[in-house]
């Protein structure tokens, strides 16, 4: 792990890699969902909590009952999208801390402590989301990361019965390059960041 990536990684996970809203027309196979998500999950979160739930929308049926939450200037592009991820979090994550942090009795830490899980679910689970997108252009795919929902009526159509709360969702597909606008400015370490 003391090599650094090539300046071509670098490039298609940050540099040259673009928010999309419009989409070729190319199937995004379910393999690649897959494998995708087989990446993100390796990234790390706070004692192996793990606690992202991700719903890939890709059926008719599914993108008809996601379309009612979406903001107006979200409809075309995500109906657009071969797929769509619903990055969510777990909110009974501690249930499967036997299992995913079997060395200690993690699920103590945070047993009747609701803020704690909230915190912990939330922050944890949008790092996952994080890392799903990396992992989804590492393959070679392209994603629109975007708010502009109801989350609400998203929990209601997909994670009814349960304690899952949608974060974001993730426009995926192949991008169409001849219709991005110029990449917006970035603010530097100095305006951002500091060490001490």
């Amino acid at each position: 792990m003391t090599t650094p990536v090539t300046e071509d990684a670098l490039d298609q996970l940050f540099l040259r890699a673009r928010t999309h809203t419009k989409w070729l027309d190319r199937e995004v196979p379910d393999a690649l969902l897959r494998q995708a998500w087989d990446l993100a999950r390796m990234g790390p979160t706070a004692a192996n909590t793990l606690p992202a739930r991700i719903v890939f929308v890709r059926s008719p049926e599914a993108k008809a009952r996601l379309k009612p939450a979406l903001a107006p200037g979200n409809v075309d592009k995500t109906m657009a999208a071969p797929a769509t991820a619903i990055v969510a979090y777990d909110l009974d994550f501690i249930d499967l801390l036997p299992k995913t942090f079997p060395h200690v009795d993690a699920r103590a830490w945070y047993a009747g402590n609701e803020p704690l899980i909230q915190e912990t679910a939330f922050r944890n689970g949008s790092l996952q989301g994080a890392y799903l997108i990396l992992a989804l252009r590492s393959l070679g795919l392209d994603c629109g990361p975007m708010s502009g929902f109801d989350s609400a009526t998203v929990d209601a159509a997909f994670f009814a019965g349960t304690r899952v709360k949608s974060n974001f969702l993730v426009n995926i597909g192949y991008g169409d390059p001849s219709v991005l606008h110029p990449r917006a400015p970035r603010l530097s370490f100095d305006e951002t960041a500091r060490i001490e």
